[in-house]
């Protein structure tokens, strides 16, 4: 199995600990170095080839938003998770802005911090639930006025795609939903993957989006 290399960035050592102590014991992933800020993370890249980087926003010299947009530039290919206890809106969108592949808070679970980096190796835009839930509601009231997502769409979903979209939309992750409903992980994918297909959405985000304008969950 080829494990999902990943590098850590933040300068406070008992949260690189922390995040080394979850994810051990992860088959498909491995820890291979860490750094304590952005100049550290330049030089140890000149040598390693990380497939993901797990990085603070809040770090010394150079911020997490600057370090990614300069990744972006010159190692393209590398995933970057921001990492943060920082969750205020122009943050989040800046992060994203400048080329991260994923924004989660600090106080994600184990579960959730695993199942993002997967998502994130796979293509997806992926935020935590706290992220998700306070950007959601404050799009919706700033794009009333922008075309609404159709409610026709939802007829041609299945009984159960529809169930899927509701617990992916409330927070859940893929396994949770697995478990959940007696079905494998790569079910949960495969459903996934169609409910985004006939929807004609690009990610995650969109999929809640859509459940929420079509009333499928609550805020």
């Amino acid at each position: 199995m080829k494990k999902i290399k990943i590098m850590l960035v933040d300068d406070h050592e008992v949260v690189i600990n922390g995040i080394r102590t979850v994810l051990k014991g992860v088959e498909d992933i491995e820890v291979i170095e860490d750094a304590c800020d952005g100049d550290m993370l330049l030089k140890k890249l000149k040598y390693l080839t990380p497939d993901l980087i797990m990085m603070d926003l809040s770090l010394p010299k150079k911020s997490g938003v600057e370090m990614t947009r300069l990744i972006r530039v010159e190692y393209p290919k590398i995933k970057i998770i921001i990492f943060s206890a920082n969750i205020n809106e122009e943050s989040i969108f800046d992060a994203i802005k400048a080329g991260a592949n994923g924004y989660l808070s600090k106080d994600a679970s184990r579960e959730q911090i695993i199942d993002a980096i997967r998502r994130v190796m796979e293509g997806e835009k992926v935020l935590s639930d706290s992220i998700s839930n306070t950007l959601l509601i404050n799009y919706i009231e700033k794009d009333k006025k922008q075309e609404k997502f159709s409610e026709k769409k939802v007829d041609g979903l299945t009984k159960r795609e529809i169930e899927i979209l509701k617990l992916i939309a409330e927070g859940h992750t893929y396994k949770e939903i697995a478990e959940e409903l007696f079905i494998s992980f790569r079910t949960v994918e495969t459903h996934k993957n169609n409910i985004m297909y006939k929807l004609e959405l690009k990610n995650t985000v969109d999929l809640v989006k859509f459940a929420i304008k079509n009333k499928l969950v609550d805020i």
